[in-house]
């Protein structure tokens, strides 16, 4: 069956930071602590098939792990506890989302790979291991859906469900995981009803 992996990447900061584009004299690099990956199936009933999660030990500049703010863990809901009984490093984490995806291509609400691969490899200091040809923005999904441009332009990633009206189980916003369900819920949705042609997945 043809499959696309739906992902979400919640990354370090601070109060503020998104505000100041993490240019603030203590911001944390926006480097990822959580990668959250859904298996949708783009046949049949459109299925999801499986899902994905890894918490990884974010480091600095350094080589040092970066501690997490109380800001943050009261955000996406991710402890110090979570990180050190369950976090990986990041090149561990990469390699298991990329044998996790069978070589489907990636999507996210906007461009979630630029944390991802782009600044989470360059200051871990290790090559990006899924090139960039493989990610691409779900965003234009539900534009070819009919989703009007002013709201994809306010609604988040844990909202897109919600906006369909579709049933799912309880969700938590800025978990990557959640997040991931939110949009492949929605993509499966549309993709059922006939306004989003699985095809689309295929194209550059």
């Amino acid at each position: 069956m043809k499959t696309a992996i739906i992902f979400d990447c919640e990354f370090l900061c601070l109060e503020g930071s998104q505000r100041r584009f993490w240019c603030g004299a203590h911001d944390p690099d926006p480097v990822i602590a959580e990668i959250g990956a859904v298996k949708l199936g783009l046949e049949g009933e459109f299925p999801i098939l499986d899902t994905h999660k890894s918490y990884i030990k974010a480091v600095d500049r350094f080589g040092g792990r970066y501690p997490l703010d109380p800001y943050f863990t009261d955000l996406t809901g991710i402890t110090e506890a979570d990180i050190e009984a369950h976090g990986v490093a990041l090149q561990e984490a990469l390699s298991a989302v990329d044998s996790f995806s069978g070589g489907a291509r990636f999507w996210s609400w906007g461009k979630d790979e630029m944390n991802m691969m782009a600044i989470s490899c360059y200051v871990a200091g290790i090559e990006p291991p899924i090139p960039a040809r493989r990610f691409d923005n779900a965003v234009k999904l539900l534009l070819a859906a009919g989703m009007p441009i002013e709201d994809l332009a306010k609604t988040r990633s844990s909202k897109l469900a919600d906006y369909y009206g579709v049933e799912h189980p309880p969700f938590q916003a800025h978990d990557g995981l959640d997040d991931a369900l939110s949009i492949s819920y929605t993509l499966q949705h549309l993709m059922r009803i006939g306004k989003l042609d699985p095809e689309l997945f295929d194209r550059p």
